[in-house]
């Protein structure tokens, strides 16, 4: 098993990405995964738990530490009417919880788990639901983008619900070329945006292949939003993104409370901190729920080194498994 962990950290870092994502989509290794106990205390590090019991107190521990929250309710690629409506009802108690626990009745959503696949009709009224249930309490919800075949229809389905709520916002991702065009539609039409470079292996044609050409153009848009004032989300744990927006806001004397930092529950909590400590706000992805396999793979794809993690842990909790017995 050491040997397995020496070889990813070895692995080239593109071809590694490719294959964590791949092995994503895989339905056998998802069974598989979620049912080995191995899993579980490395999985805890990106998911505050199964079900929404658990997942509250991890998110009001994050507000007393001084941190905003976005909550994803888990799931992804929905087929079945049933689990379409059981993903919105579930959405729908979330939201309720969270402002009656005080906390913010902020969620992030993808529109596969709402039945995208099923029908745009039969989707966009699974949305409306969870729209008119986060106006209920004043609350935001926030369009996860997913892979570049779903983007027109993210875009057409938002539109309509941003009509209908002002608190609707979606996320651009900056390794897909086209987005250049999609942040500026947006600012047109005052939408608000989370900016984020993507988490999905998108062929050559419709996205940049290269750590740099997506960083460059994360830069640029980045600096758009800054300067539009539409309250963007600046989703990185990237220390020179990070740094290249706080130079501009500095600089430009852009107010802190025109846009937010976001990032991942688990993930570079002392960026978290640092970021507070200077007086941005700073807003965590949450996630919860039983379906967090491809999630969870999406966040070892992104940073590699993780899978070392992943793989020294399930050592260590391996060889206490065989010291009790």
């Amino acid at each position: 098993m050491m040997s397995l962990v020496e070889n990813v950290r070895l692995a080239p870092q593109r071809t590694m990405r490719s294959l964590l994502i791949s092995l994503s989509q895989r339905r056998s290794l998802a069974r598989l995964a979620v049912r080995s106990p191995l899993t579980r205390p490395v999985v805890a590090r990106f998911v505050a738990g199964e079900t929404l019991d658990l997942a509250l107190p991890a998110i009001a521990a994050l507000k007393r530490a001084g941190l905003h929250t976005t909550v994803d309710v888990l799931g992804e690629s929905v087929t079945s009417p049933e689990l379409a409506t059981t993903a919105v009802d579930r959405y729908v108690a979330t939201i309720a919880a969270l402002s009656e626990g005080g906390l913010d009745p902020n969620v992030s959503l993808k529109l596969t788990q709402m039945g995208l696949a099923i029908g745009r009709d039969f989707c966009q009224a699974n949305v409306m639901r969870i729209v008119e249930a986060v106006r209920g309490v004043n609350g935001f919800v926030r369009f996860d983008m997913e892979d570049h075949t779903q983007t027109d229809a993210t875009l057409e389905v938002w539109r309509v619900a941003q009509d209908a709520y002002p608190q609707v916002g979606v996320v651009i991702q900056s390794a897909l070329r086209r987005s250049s065009a999609d942040v500026d539609s947006i600012i047109a039409v005052g939408g608000r945006i989370r900016l984020c470079k993507g988490a999905y292996d998108e062929p050559g044609s419709v996205a940049y292949r290269t750590k740099a050409a997506v960083d460059a153009n994360y830069a640029r848009l980045m600096e758009r939003l800054l300067l539009a004032d539409v309250y963007p989300a600046l989703a990185t744990h990237d220390p020179k993104l990070i740094a290249k927006a706080t130079e501009i806001v500095e600089s430009r004397g852009i107010g802190r409370d025109r846009f937010e930092f976001q990032m991942l529950y688990g993930v570079r909590r002392d960026l978290q901190r640092a970021l507070l400590d200077r007086g941005y706000t700073v807003r965590i992805y949450v996630p919860y729920g039983q379906e967090w396999y491809p999630y969870f793979m999406r966040r070892l794809a992104e940073r590699p080194a993780n899978v070392g993690f992943m793989l020294r842990a399930i050592v260590k909790e391996e060889g206490r498994r065989i010291r009790a017995k």
